[in-house]
């Protein structure tokens, strides 16, 4: 497949990195050389530096025989012109545009992108894609990680195992034999900053990171026997009137249990605006590092904090002292990969990367064939993959254990029609299942191969 990538930021990189190591085709635009530079010299693509909404500078980029177009630069009108020109001069059949206005994404002008208009056919949108991330990380409370799949049955968690986990220590095959009706898999285990599939032989240790994707009804359970206390959130703190915090604040006011929210910005513009816009939450204008504003703000009684401005290090610093000062609970918004190790030495429960957020949602529309979900793990280290199986893939028809898997993957879930099975080596995957598969970044080709995918745009 042949593909072109404008905009070599995070986002952009990270895109180009995933798909031109499944042996795509790929040149990234951008109209900064040394972003270009870059990713032609870590990555095995081409680089044309220009700006991306030039028909000249698409045309030097291969747009004439080009599949699909990624339009992911800073700028959302030149996102949108850049597809426009796409289609209009070269025809490039699939169109994916990021868009971080609110307003371009309002349902009064939901027809304003279709082909008679602005011919984008996939919009994502990274502050909705961070704060329904914020949503699933407030309504688990005790997990670092998490991610919903097979239309909300399934469940992926990530668990910090501590020194008094009631399973530390244990072969992974016991606890099978412990728990026989748990429909639970450790699909993936960290440990000293490495992650890898575990094997039956493998064993948690204190300080690991566990991938455990769970049926949605043995949630509890599961978090019961990894011995995480499942609490009630009746208060929260959000540090940052952005859209990404009024866009939880609002979803928050939705629900029927009455929530008790709060909001801390920092501009006194944004802060006005989020409060005309808020109706139950109050907003406070004001410092989060400020320890008398967040006592203001009760944070001392707070279940929990999510610290989601435009600054990494303010996030990070605001998470330690609403910790510091009693929130049971601190999930902060990090840019930047490098600083998640700090997480744990900090204290911070959660985390939210909204590089690894929007990579996933693009990349749940760039896979090909069956491919429903997709979501990134870490750094790009993982995926996790939900795909229906079809008739011509090797799967079909075949016992688990008879499938030649890479050793990095993993089966974590199987949606059969009477309902999701946790997979054993003698569970038969038929034509029509949904599977989700955990999958070194390295093993993801295979992994595709095995679903038999195909360029299946429409």
């Amino acid at each position: 497949m042949k593909v072109i990538i404008c905009g070599a930021g995070q986002v952009g990189w990270q895109i180009a990195r995933h798909l031109s190591r499944e042996n795509n085709d790929v040149t990234v635009v951008d109209s900064d050389p040394d972003l270009v530079r870059r990713a032609t010299d870590v990555l095995d693509v081409q680089g044309i530096s220009g700006f991306a909404s030039y028909p000249d500078i698409l045309e030097r980029a291969g747009a004439r025989d080009a599949d699909m177009i990624i339009a992911a630069t800073y700028s959302d009108e030149v996102n949108m012109v850049t597809c426009q020109v796409a289609h209009s001069v070269f025809g490039i059949r699939r169109k994916i545009a990021r868009l971080r206005a609110q307003t371009y994404l309002a349902s009064a002008y939901s027809e304003l992108f279709a082909r008679d208009h602005l011919p984008i056919d996939v919009v994502i949108s990274p502050e909705r894609e961070v704060a329904n991330a914020a949503l699933q990380r407030l309504a688990s409370p005790t997990a670092f990680d998490t991610e919903s799949f097979l239309d909300g049955r399934g469940m992926l968690m990530g668990l910090n195992i501590a020194a008094d986990c009631p399973v530390v220590n244990t072969p992974l095959r016991q606890l099978t034999d412990l728990f026989s009706t748990l429909r639970a898999v450790v699909v993936g285990i960290r440990r000293a900053g490495r992650l890898f599939v575990p094997t039956a032989k493998d064993q948690l240790f204190a300080g690991d990171d566990a991938y455990v994707f769970t049926h949605t009804d043995d949630v509890p359970r599961t978090l019961e026997i990894f011995g995480k206390a499942q609490t009630r959130q009746e208060r929260i703190v959000i540090i940052g009137g952005g859209n990404v915090g009024r866009a939880v604040a609002l979803a928050l006011e939705q629900r029927t249990d009455r929530l008790r929210v709060r909001m801390i910005e920092k501009s006194r513009v944004v802060a006005e605006e989020a409060a005309d816009m808020l109706d139950r939450t109050i907003v406070l204008n004001g410092d989060g590092l400020d320890s008398a504003l967040l006592d203001e703000a009760g944070i001392t009684s707070a279940d929990a904090v999510l610290a989601v401005t435009d600054d990494d290090k303010t996030n990070l610093l605001a998470a330690v002292r609403a910790k510091e000062m009693g929130c049971r609970m601190a999930i902060c918004l990090v840019n930047d990969p490098t600083l998640i190790p700090l997480m744990g030495p900090l204290a911070i429960d959660a985390y939210i990367n909204p590089r690894s957020t929007t990579v996933s949602s693009i990349l749940r529309h760039v896979r090909h064939g069956r491919v429903r979900e997709v979501y990134s793990i870490g750094d790009a280290e993982a995926e996790l993959l939900e795909a229906q199986v079809l008739g011509t893939s090797p799967l079909a028809g075949q016992k688990i254990r008879d499938v030649a898997f890479p050793e990095g993957a993993l089966v974590g879930g199987v949606l059969k029609p009477g309902g999701m099975v946790k997979p054993t080596g003698e569970t038969r995957i038929e034509e029509g299942d949904i599977v989700v598969i955990f999958a070194m970044a390295q093993d993801v080709p295979e992994v595709e191969r095995l679903l038999q995918v195909s360029i299946d745009f429409f």
